[in-house]
């Protein structure tokens, strides 16, 4: 089958004409109209709405590609657009679910990341809001894998020059595993609105990790509510355990939160033990209310039951996923809260690309 030619991208007349100040910015809005059309974003996931939308905040148009499935579950991916010279980000979140396990999805962004390099694409970002592999960043029994580390160096020996991620697990770890640049958007400018509306309701606020491991996460939401709120913002720890998929610990709260309205900040909510747990040990200790907020919702196994309970008052996630897996209808859909992360993905992609074009 023969590849085609769609021809070459050009990057187009600037027309400067730099006589005044408007003249200069006349210009300028020119070549940013340049710079964007050597831009293609493509999206692996055509009933996920953050592709789209993504590519509707960059004012571009979401490139087209074909995919094709086999009789025997092979696939083939290519774009249908020429890729030569230009600046490609593919956006593919790498959850389980609804249809595709995390390795058919895996491995559809490894294959498309190189046939885009293998047609000439100058630079191919990877544009994964939700990164599998995650919370496998380092070994806790003998002989144990580290996933992280295998994810980054696939991806990166597929052609992978860059990587876009929302709040992964261990942001140390993951710096140490990928040796391609990234950009690692933290989760808690998405919810900062939200947070500030909680904030508006008279009481003082908290943040709160329900976990040892999330406190640098935590701490540093509270740092940047309190400068953008100009008043103290209180902080406190939920001690927690896991071992072997056991949990324990999740009673002991470390952190004055008696009459607050606590933010509850996490990655992710699979199960939601953890939320649950953490919730119920801040409302011992006297806390107002819990809104529990995590980047990713996963709601895996009884998590629907789990997050119905009073202890949480209200649940916000990112749309980092579809939060497929909960009923629509139910007490913990109906406290369910989904704040959309497509502008602070926009803002990385532009400030990425314009910086790479010149």
């Amino acid at each position: 089958m023969g590849r085609g030619d769609a021809g070459g991208l050009s990057p187009g007349d600037a027309g400067e004409r730099c006589v005044t100040c408007s003249g200069h910015a006349e210009a300028a809005l020119r070549r940013d109209v340049a710079e964007t059309r050597s831009m293609l974003v493509f999206s692996l996931e055509p009933d996920e709405p953050l592709g789209r939308a993504l590519a509707d905040a960059l004012d571009v148009p979401l490139s087209p590609l074909e995919e094709r499935a086999f009789l025997d579950g092979e696939r083939k991916l290519r774009p249908l657009v020429d890729p030569r010279g230009a600046d490609a980000y593919v956006v593919q979140s790498l959850h389980g679910g609804p249809v595709e396990s995390p390795h058919d999805k895996i491995c559809r962004l490894l294959m498309f990341i190189a046939t885009l390099k293998d047609h000439g694409a100058a630079r191919v970002t990877a544009v994964i809001p939700y990164l599998a592999y995650a919370r496998k960043d380092r070994q806790t029994k003998p002989f144990d894998p580290l996933g992280l580390r295998c994810l980054a160096q696939w991806l990166e020996s597929a052609g992978m020059a860059q990587l876009i991620v929302l709040e992964v697990h261990n942001v140390a770890a993951f710096q140490n595993a990928f040796r391609c640049p990234f950009i690692h958007l933290s989760v808690h400018h998405v919810f900062r609105h939200l947070a500030e509306e909680i904030a508006g309701g008279g009481s003082p606020i908290a943040v709160a990790s329900p976990d040892p491991g999330g406190v640098k996460r935590a701490l540093l939401w509270r740092e940047a509510l309190e400068e953008h709120l100009r008043e103290p913002v209180r902080f406190a720890m939920i001690d927690k355990r896991r071992s072997a998929g056991i949990l324990s610990g999740g009673e002991l709260v470390a952190g004055e939160v008696a009459g607050t309205n606590v933010l509850l900040l996490d990655d992710l909510v699979a199960s939601g033990e953890t939320l649950l747990r953490g919730a119920r040990a801040l409302r011992l200790s006297g806390a107002k209310s819990v809104t529990a907020f995590a980047a990713h919702g996963l709601f895996v196994g009884n998590a629907p039951q789990t997050l119905a309970d009073d202890a949480i008052s209200r649940l916000v996630v990112s749309d980092s996923m579809t939060p497929f897996r909960l009923p629509e209808q139910g007490p913990s859909r109906e406290k369910l809260r989904v704040v959309s992360a497509v502008p602070l993905f926009a803002e990385a992609v532009r400030a990425s690309h314009v910086g790479w074009h010149r």
